[in-house]
């Protein structure tokens, strides 16, 4: 499992409002497009700069693509990370901070110590 790709997949797709579109919209595409093309291309740096070894677990695949915020803080991903881009995926189908109040309610019952956050 890496903390790192479920991030940064997180905060790429929240940088840029078609993929937040598309992700809404076609969240298993997305996500196996964003992992074929995007999982190993190394951030801030020239297109011919990649990786080759990064991948999402079949677990960590599951919880994107059922953009299940409960699950993905369960494995380490930041909670802001999740917040962020599901407001932009979600608020628009609820009244002003109901979406932030379902999230909350979402993990209420998880207790301290919670998961590592850290990469």
């Amino acid at each position: 499992m890496s903390k790192y790709l479920l991030d940064k997949f997180l905060f790429t797709i929240d940088r840029d409002p078609e993929l937040v579109e598309r992700y809404r919209e076609d969240a298993a595409g997305t996500v196996a497009w964003w992992e074929e093309e995007l999982a190993n291309r190394i951030l801030n740096c020239t297109s011919g700069e990649r990786s080759t070894w990064l991948a999402f677990t079949d677990e960590e695949r599951q919880a994107l693509v059922a953009q299940d915020h409960v699950t993905l803080f369960r494995m380490g991903a930041h909670p802001f990370l999740t917040l962020t881009l599901f407001i932009a995926m979600f608020e628009r189908d609820h009244g002003p901070l109901e979406y932030q109040k379902a999230y909350g309610k979402a993990l209420q019952h998880l207790t301290l110590p919670y998961p590592d956050i850290a990469t």
